[in-house]
């Protein structure tokens, strides 16, 4: 099925290049692996190392490269993400990113609890645009 098609939600409220990532590495995947979950995960990696999830949608990153451990791993296999958190950035970049998505009790995280906030503000917000 081609990538177009499969587009997640938050890819179709995020820039075009965003969305071009997505795809480019999709189709490539599928060409390499088959359909399925395998060439998800690798267009879903391709696309972290250029943008990082912000609430519903994605915006580009200030550096390239990958937004958590699994996301630097060559061939993405299942395992625990960041979810498209920039967790490799600087805390004052999460602390800036927890404040734009209002998220309570930021002032006194550590850097780990700012990512795990932002992943849970991120999928409410996925989860409100969706239900809109």
């Amino acid at each position: 099925m081609p990538a177009r098609q499969e587009l997640p939600d938050t890819l179709k409220r995020s820039p075009k290049k965003a969305q071009r990532t997505w795809i480019k590495a999709h189709d490539a995947a599928v060409e390499q692996y088959g359909e399925g979950e395998r060439a998800h995960r690798t267009a879903n990696s391709a696309l972290k190392h250029s943008f990082e999830k912000v609430g519903d949608h994605w915006e580009p990153k200030a550096e390239k490269g990958p937004s958590d451990a699994q996301a630097a791993k060559s061939t993405p296999k299942p395992g625990k993400t960041a979810e498209g958190v920039d967790a490799n950035a600087s805390k004052q970049h999460l602390y800036d990113i927890a404040k734009r998505l209002d998220v309570p009790g930021r002032s006194s995280m550590s850097k780990k609890e700012l990512v795990e906030a932002i992943k849970k503000a991120n999928r409410r917000a996925s989860a409100k645009a969706r239900s809109q």
